[in-house]
Order: structure tokens, then C-alpha cells, then sequence
């Protein structure tokens, strides 16, 4: 058995502040509504009854950004579409993550031309990628269980805006499908 230190009073729990707020934030983060293809209908029935996201605190899809923390890019991101994504990410508070759901939102899917933005990764920087056509509302439990993972760690206050700006510019400098080895052309 653990021997306590005599100078804490009984029931006092000794941790950080980090823990403590990462612990807040991972129970009660709430998803913007943003559905752009096929992949949202599987994201509705995420927040249905069979998969009830109300357990873990993530029932509430919120219609504004400036009220969401999780951004779920489901489905394909067209060229016309791509600068409200960014423009709505923008508008989200810090800190803020990004699911990408689906083979069109990750990589263009099956739609590789010149209307569709080949990776929602060129627009807005990418926590989790959630690969599938479209993927099941179980496979978005997992991707959001990693998402709170991820928050479980987020640093407090003083460099976090450093970590943002880090993530943000390896996002942004990412080569464009067509510079990658491999694909089709």
C-alpha cells in the first residue's frame, strides 16, 4: 500500500493543470456541422442513437464555428468549396482539430480532376485521417478516440500557439498529388 504524504489533506488529488483541462476538453469538444458529400450521412448517424456520441460528450454538432473545436471534413472538397473550408477553420477558436472522413476528403478519392481539391490536408492541416468510402460511424468513434487522445496532450497556454503555427506551416507545405511519386497521371 501507498504511503501519503501527512501534509495533504485526505481527498485531495495532486496533478496539473494540463491534465485537468485536457481532461475537460477531451469529454466535451463539440463538432462543427459540416457535411460536403456521401461521407455525411455516416457523420449524422454518428450523433444518432446506435452510436450515440452523447457518451463521451459529443452530441452537440454546432451550425457556427465560433462555437466548434473539431472540424469533420466529410466528404469531397470541391474548388469552389475549398476557400469557405478554410475561411469556417479559421473562424473556429483555438485550439482546434480536423478529421478528415473518407477517401475524397484524404485524397480526392475517385474524383481526380480539376474540380475537386486532391486532400483537405492543401486547405486546412489534418489531425486524423479516417480512410474508407465512407467509413462506417465506428470507424469515426475510433478517429474521434484518437482525436482525444491528442487533446489528452495539448499543451496549455504558453506554446501552444507555437505547436498551432508548426502544425499549420507542415500542412501547408505538403507537396501536392501531382508532385508525389507513384500516382497515375
Amino acid at each position: 500500500m501507498a504511503e501519503y504524504d501527512a501534509d495533504v489533506p485526505a481527498g485531495i488529488v495532486m496533478t496539473s493543470m494540463e491534465a485537468i483541462v485536457g481532461w475537460l476538453r477531451k469529454t466535451s469538444f463539440w463538432p462543427l456541422t459540416m457535411g460536403l458529400a456521401c461521407c455525411a450521412i455516416e457523420m449524422i448517424s454518428y450523433g444518432g442513437p446506435r452510436a450515440d456520441a452523447a457518451r463521451w460528450g459529443h452530441e452537440v454538432f454546432r451550425a457556427s464555428p465560433r462555437q466548434a473545436d473539431l472540424m469533420i471534413v466529410s466528404g469531397r472538397v470541391s474548388q469552389k468549396m475549398a476557400p469557405v473550408v478554410r475561411q469556417l477553420y479559421d473562424q473556429m477558436p483555438e485550439p482546434k482539430w480536423v478529421i478528415s472522413m473518407g477517401a475524397c476528403a484524404s485524397s480526392g478519392g475517385i474524383f481526380n480532376n480539376y474540380a475537386v481539391v486532391q486532400g483537405c490536408d492543401h486547405i486546412v492541416p489534418v489531425d486524423v485521417y479516417l480512410p474508407g468510402c465512407p467509413p462506417s460511424p465506428d470507424m469515426l468513434i475510433d478517429a474521434v478516440f484518437k482525436i482525444r487522445e491528442q487533446i489528452q496532450h495539448w499543451p496549455l497556454m504558453g506554446h501552444m500557439s507555437e505547436v498551432e503555427a508548426a502544425k499549420e506551416k507542415k500542412a501547408l507545405d505538403a507537396k501536392t498529388t501531382l508532385e508525389q511519386k507513384g500516382l497515375m497521371r
